[in-house]
C-alpha cells in the first residue's frame, strides 16, 4: 500500500500553519510532511523551521518569492515519495480527526480514484462553497453572473448552478465533477499518469484544470460527506485581496480558452469574458474605495 506525503502551501499563514504542520505530524498515516513557503514576510515560518530540526519527516522548502500556488505544489511533489498519495492540505484548514482516515478509504477502494475531497465547512459548521462542485464550463458561469439559476427548479439540467452545496449533502460517498484544492487527496498511480498541476495558474483554478485532466483521463473524483474539514478562508489572501482577486480572474480565463474556446460560440465566451472582467472591475473599485475610506477614518482618529 502506497505511503502518504502531505504538502502544505504557506503565504502569511501565521499561527494557523503551525497548527496544520503539527496536525499533519501527529497523523501516523503521514510518511513526509513537506511545507513549501512562498516568501512569507510573517514568520510563520519560523516555529515550522525549528520543528523541522527535530523532525526528520518534515521537510521545509523556502522560496525567496511568491512562486504561485501550482509551481509550489509540483515543487513538493518532486520531494514526496516517490509512490506517495499526495495530500495538498492548506495551512487554514482544520481536519478532524477521523477525515483523513475516511478519505484514504475511499481513494483506495477504488483503483480508478484520482482525487477525493472531504466536506469543507465554515466555522459556523455550514458548508462551504466549492468543496463539491460541477465544472464551471461558460454556460453555467454565464448563468451564475446573470442570476438565471433561479430557473433551475424548472429546468435543473439547463440553468444549474455549478456550486452544489446549496444541495442536499448526500449520505455516502458520491462522484463529482471537482474538489477545491483546499482539501484533496490525489493518488500517486493517476498523477503519474495526468501529470502535475499546470504552472501557467499562478493562484486559482489550478485544482479546477487538474479535476478536468483527470476526468478526461476516465479517472473518477470522489467527495467524501462525513470527512469533516474546516476551512478558514481567506487567511493567506487577506493582505493582498486586489492582488488574489487579479489571478482569480485570470486563471478563469485561462482556464476557458484551455477547455471550452472550440466548444462554445464565439459571441458567448466574449460575454463570459466581458462578465468576469467587468466582475474584477467592481471589485477593484469597491476595494479601492474601502481602502480609502480606512485611510480617511485613520486620519481623524
Amino acid at each position: 500500500m502506497n505511503k502518504l506525503s502531505v504538502i502544505i502551501v504557506n503565504y502569511n499563514a501565521g499561527s494557523y500553519l503551525l497548527n496544520a504542520v503539527n496536525t499533519a505530524l501527529d497523523s501516523e498515516t503521514a510518511a513526509k510532511v513537506i511545507v513549501v513557503d512562498n516568501g512569507s514576510v510573517d514568520h510563520s515560518m519560523d516555529k515550522v523551521d525549528d520543528l523541522a530540526s527535530s523532525q526528520p519527516r518534515l521537510t521545509c522548502i523556502l522560496n525567496k518569492a511568491n512562486v504561485g500556488f501550482a509551481k509550489a505544489c509540483n515543487m513538493a511533489i518532486s520531494f514526496a515519495g516517490e509512490n506517495d498519495d499526495l495530500l495538498f492540505l492548506n495551512p487554514d484548514c482544520v481536519m478532524r480527526p477521523d477525515a483523513l482516515d475516511k478519505m484514504l478509504a475511499c481513494l483506495r477502494s477504488n483503483s480508478q480514484t484520482a482525487m477525493v475531497g472531504p466536506l469543507l465547512m465554515n466555522a459556523d459548521g455550514t458548508e462551504q462553497a466549492g468543496g463539491r462542485r460541477s465544472v464551471p464550463t461558460p454556460w453555467r458561469s454565464f448563468i451564475r453572473a446573470f442570476g438565471l439559476s433561479k430557473l433551475s427548479d424548472r429546468y435543473p439540467k439547463l440553468f444549474s448552478d455549478f456550486l452544489l452545496h446549496q444541495q442536499p449533502l448526500p449520505e455516502d460517498v458520491v462522484e463529482v465533477e471537482a474538489i477545491s484544492g483546499s482539501c484533496m487527496l490525489v493518488g500517486r498511480v493517476a498523477v503519474k499518469d495526468i501529470g502535475v498541476l499546470d504552472e501557467g495558474y499562478f493562484m486559482h483554478c489550478e485544482d479546477l484544470d487538474w479535476c478536468m485532466r483527470f476526468r478526461r483521463g476516465k479517472w473518477k473524483i470522489m467527495f467524501v460527506p462525513d470527512a469533516g474539514v474546516i476551512h478558514y478562508k481567506g487567511v493567506c489572501s487577506r493582505s493582498r485581496p486586489l492582488f488574489v482577486e487579479w489571478h482569480k480572474h485570470k486563471g478563469m480565463m485561462r482556464f476557458y480558452r484551455k477547455f471550452f474556446r472550440h466548444q462554445y460560440p464565439g459571441i458567448l465566451m466574449w460575454i463570459v469574458a466581458l462578465g468576469v472582467w467587468l466582475r474584477f472591475g467592481a471589485l477593484a473599485t469597491w476595494y479601492s474605495v474601502r481602502k480609502a475610506g480606512m485611510m480617511i477614518g485613520m486620519e481623524y482618529e
